[in-house]
């Protein structure tokens, strides 16, 4: 079983919050029932209602990545302390995240000029089904075979999980003010 990163607990309302989001809207509009997809995006939801969260890296410089270029160098280069692996795990995780709730930021990024914005050429969906693959592939002792198996469905089915999430995403904007209304503000 994957670890939560995140300080809320298992039992956090938050946390269960979202996994009640996931299973109705990965089941019934999805009809995708898979436990171990649902709860790994439900757990990245809660995980992410804390921006601190999404952005958790920095480097020796004290420059945090905020875009998937910058994020992409550190996995490469190892420059924000963390694994390869563990880096990768963070750009699917985020390529998942804002593809599925703030799409409109990324059509933003699209219309920027590139030299204002690195992430203007960047495909999410490759990145983001690269970046999980290597997530199951790249050597880590403590990663079990249901993990792996996890990994590479996060990659195979990418674009599925990103629908899941845009779908959560609807159901939140129906409920009035939503976890990641803060979020979206600082996109801005």
């Amino acid at each position: 079983m994957l670890e939560s990163r995140s300080q809320l607990g298992p039992h956090h309302p938050l946390r269960r919050f979202f996994c009640v989001l996931a299973e109705r809207n990965f089941y019934e509009h999805l009809g995708w029932p898979d436990n171990r997809v649902i709860r790994y995006v439900a757990d990245l939801l809660a995980d992410f209602a804390d921006v601190n969260r999404v952005y958790p890296f920095s480097r020796d410089s004290g420059h945090r990545p905020t875009g998937i270029a910058d994020l992409l160098l550190a996995a490469e280069t190892g420059t924000a302390g963390v694994t390869e692996r563990n880096a990768h795990r963070h750009i699917g995780d985020f390529t998942l995240f804002m593809m599925g709730l703030f799409p409109e930021h990324l059509t933003g990024l699209k219309t920027r000029l590139v030299a204002t914005c690195a992430d203007a050429l960047i495909d999410y969906v490759k990145v983001g089904k690269r970046s999980y693959r290597l997530v199951a592939e790249l050597p880590d002792e403590a990663q079990s075979g249901e993990e792996v198996a996890l990994f590479r469905k996060l990659s195979d089915r990418f674009e599925l999980c990103v629908a899941g999430v845009a779908c959560i995403r609807e159901d939140l904007r129906t409920r009035g003010k939503a976890p990641f209304d803060h979020f979206r503000e600082r996109l801005n």
